[in-house]
Parts: structure tokens; C-alpha cells; sequence
């Protein structure tokens, strides 16, 4: 089984190196559901592995001049606020027992693991249908600054949540409302990612106890996967394969939403 889940490490940073987004909303689940790691824990330990993974594939792209750093601080600067509230006030507030109806409790595990559910189903949407076009050509007079900060700010909410880096949202808002062409996206979306976990990871370890080793090997693994989906990303479009991605994610949200509350 840990060498299922190890395979599953690679995928992720594959995924990141490949498409910008997507993998690490596979990082909980795989924590969860393969290494039988608590949900909250989960949590913290997918913010580090998706932190590290996303910095060590965002070099790769700055060496390319595919990083737009004043779109990061954009769009970054809010979200690492939403990020530093999220740890700090709305985890720690959410009690281990949340309500009960009849035999059903539904704990602090259910509601995390439901709203991830909910995250895979939205990420799978983004993924599955198609990109807008590039307008590159929009004058930046257009955009409109206010709703960018706040789409970013809610992104560092959701990072800081339920772990997930949250590309699915971050690269659709830069090609969008930025005009940011895709690779140029991908790699800025990593920059961001990889600033709002690593800090959401840093406002969280007084909380949990860290076993290291263990996580270290798993972000090696998820950082070996991101170095082949850079390379893959030189040879294969990657907007080509997010559709099937998507459909994947979408399963695996749907049997978390089961396995939640009616398969046990």
C-alpha cells in the first residue's frame, strides 16, 4: 500500500510540472485514504509537500522568464493573508464534533474531507471544459484589480483550509483576468502556490507533532514527479490532458462524498 502511495507522489508533482495545478488536490486524499494519516495533519503535511514541490518546479519556469512576478504579488499578497486567517483563526475554531443527527456524527474529519469533495468537484469542472482563448492583446486598464485580490484572497483561503494549492482557481483567474499567456500562467501560479502553502505550513507546525522522515520522503517523491512533468511539458500540451485529468479528479471526488457519508 505505502508503495501505491508513493507512485501517487509522483503523480502530483508530475500533475504541477505538467498542467500548473490539479496534483495537489491529490496530496490529502493520498495522506488520508492510502497512509492512514488524520484529516487535520493531512492538512499541514499536503501544505509542505505542495509548497516545496511547487517552488522547486517554479525555478525551472523563472529560468525560462515564464515567471510574471508583479502578477504574483497581485495576486499572491492577498491570497498569503487568506492563507495566514485560514491556519491561524478557522481550522483551530472548527470543533472535532460538529453536530450528530441519529447514528450519524459528523466530526471535524467529515466536514474537511466533504469540503475537499466539493473542492475536486470544482477543480474537475475548471479542468474538463475548455480554456478561453489568450487575449494578451487586452489593454491592462481592463483589469479589473479589486476582484483579482479578492479571488486571491479566497484562494489563500481555501489553501489554508483543506491544503490544496488551489491552481485549479489561480490559473484560470491569471489567463482570464490577467491575459497571462498559459505557460506564462502555469509558472506564476506555482510561485504562488508554493508562497501561500510554505507559509500556511509554517503558521501551522505548533500544532501537530511532525514526523519528518516520513514527510520528507514523500516530497522527494512528489518533487521527482515534478521534474518529469517539466520535461513533459517542453514535448506534450498540457491543456491537452487536463480534460482526463479532470474526470479522474471528478471520481475521486464523488467516492470521497460516498465514503463519507454512506459507505464505511
Amino acid at each position: 500500500m505505502d508503495y501505491f502511495g508513493y507512485f501517487s507522489s509522483i503523480l502530483i508533482g508530475v500533475s504541477l510540472g505538467l498542467i500548473g495545478g490539479g496534483g495537489s488536490i491529490l496530496t490529502v486524499p493520498v495522506l488520508v485514504y492510502i497512509f492512514k494519516i488524520d484529516v487535520t495533519v493531512a492538512t499541514v503535511y499536503s501544505l509542505f509537500i505542495v509548497g516545496v514541490t511547487s517552488a522547486v518546479g517554479s525555478v525551472n519556469y523563472f529560468k525560462r522568464s515564464l515567471i510574471n512576478i508583479n502578477t504574483a504579488l497581485l495576486f499572491g499578497i492577498p491570497s498569503i493573508v487568506g492563507v495566514f486567517l485560514s491556519r491561524l483563526y478557522i481550522v483551530p475554531a472548527i470543533p472535532e464534533h460538529v453536530f450528530s443527527i441519529e447514528t450519524f456524527i459528523f466530526t471535524k474529519h467529515v466536514l474537511l474531507m466533504l469540503l475537499f469533495a466539493l473542492l475536486m468537484i470544482g477543480a474537475s469542472y475548471s479542468m474538463i471544459k475548455k480554456t478561453a482563448p489568450d487575449n494578451s492583446n487586452i489593454s491592462p486598464g481592463s483589469f479589473n484589480y479589486p476582484l483579482i485580490m479578492l479571488q486571491g484572497f479566497a484562494v489563500g483561503i481555501i489553501t489554508g483550509l483543506v491544503g490544496a494549492g488551489g491552481g485549479f482557481m489561480i490559473i484560470p483567474a491569471l489567463i482570464i483576468m490577467l491575459k497571462l499567456p498559459m505557460k506564462q500562467a502555469i509558472g506564476t501560479s506555482l510561485l504562488i502556490i508554493a508562497a501561500n502553502s510554505l507559509l500556511g505550513f509554517a503558521s501551522s507546525t505548533n500544532h501537530i507533532s511532525i514526523q519528518w522522515p516520513f514527510l520528507l520522503t514523500i516530497a522527494a517523491f512528489a518533487i521527482m514527479g515534478i521534474f518529469i512533468g517539466t520535461q513533459l511539458s517542453k514535448k506534450i500540451d498540457g491543456a491537452k490532458l487536463k480534460p482526463a485529468f479532470g474526470w479522474f479528479v471528478l471520481a475521486m471526488g464523488i467516492y470521497i462524498m460516498l465514503k463519507e457519508t454512506v459507505i464505511k
